[in-house]
């Protein structure tokens, strides 16, 4: 229902579904305790797409405790899951500007699926790769931008690694590291190797669009957002000014076909096409 646009009804949906697990797991933990975390951490991400993040955070802080409990008596059944809501608790504590437990949350995720690669590298070195990209984020933005580029830098090799074997599952995730890359790299001064990322990210994301533009022109709009902006900074106002326009054009035919939802970035791009003509000629 989430994936057919029918938020509310896949939010009931789940909220039954803990309500019925809840039940079933009072009466019996050793049998449904599982399930019951599982829909827990559903849920979370559905109350989060609906705004209702306090709630969403207070279900997925609940999933954590009953996977921790569940990992500490049978971890080769139970850890992988521990890992993910780790994961999706790091996000929500960022959100609800929570960010120490939030960069906790993920190191400790992070160190989870270490521990799972080291076992099994072809289940688990996606989960891995997913998390540094997480962790990096968190770490930037708690301060520490060198431990932050190196988990990216990580997350990129990982990626790539898959995307080699699998495009079609592991694209969109590399491309999407490569976007956070290029911040830090950006951030840390190395603007060339920056730019060489995201144009590397828009790269991809185009193909991905040109096969699925329902799927991955809002993306491929964000990298040649960014572009533009590295571009500009380099002193490259011409190609800066030709990749936001792109991306203009696409935000006004998103926001034509989804009225509301792509007004924010469509304003952003319009401000970055104004910011760079505003440089001399």
């Amino acid at each position: 229902m989430g994936e057919a646009g029918r938020q509310t009804e896949g939010l009931d949906a789940i909220q039954e579904a803990v309500t019925i697990r809840r039940a079933l797991a009072e009466a019996n933990p050793d049998a449904h305790l599982p399930n019951l975390a599982s829909a827990l951490n559903n849920l979370s991400g559905r109350l989060g797409e609906a705004g209702r993040r306090v709630e969403g955070l207070g279900a997925v802080e609940e999933a954590v405790r009953h996977y921790r409990t569940l990992a500490e008596a049978n971890p080769d059944a139970h850890l992988p899951n521990l890992a993910t809501a780790l994961n999706n608790l790091s996000i929500q504590l960022g959100e609800a500007g929570r960010r120490v437990e939030g960069l906790e949350a993920v190191e400790e995720a992070v160190r989870h699926y270490r521990t799972l690669v080291q076992a099994n590298p072809d289940a688990y070195l996606p989960n891995l790769a997913t998390a540094l990209n997480n962790l990096s984020i968190q770490l930037g933005e708690a301060g520490r931008r060198v431990e932050g580029l190196g988990a990216v830098e990580e997350a990129v090799r990982h990626y790539r690694t898959l995307a080699e074997a699998n495009p079609g599952a592991h694209l969109p995730d590399l491309a999407k590291a490569l976007s956070n890359l290029s911040v830090d790299l950006r951030e840390a001064g190395r603007r060339t190797e920056g730019l060489d990322a995201i144009q590397e990210a828009v790269t991809i994301r185009r193909a991905l669009a040109e096969a699925n533009p329902g799927a991955h022109l809002p993306d491929l709009a964000k990298a040649l957002s960014n572009l533009s902006v590295d571009l500009g900074e380099v002193g490259r106002r011409t190609e800066g000014l030709d990749a936001i326009q792109e991306a203009v054009g696409h935000y006004r035919a998103l926001a034509e076909a989804n009225p509301g939802q792509f007004d924010a970035d469509l304003q952003n791009s319009l401000e970055t096409s104004a910011w760079l003509r505003s440089f001399p000629e």
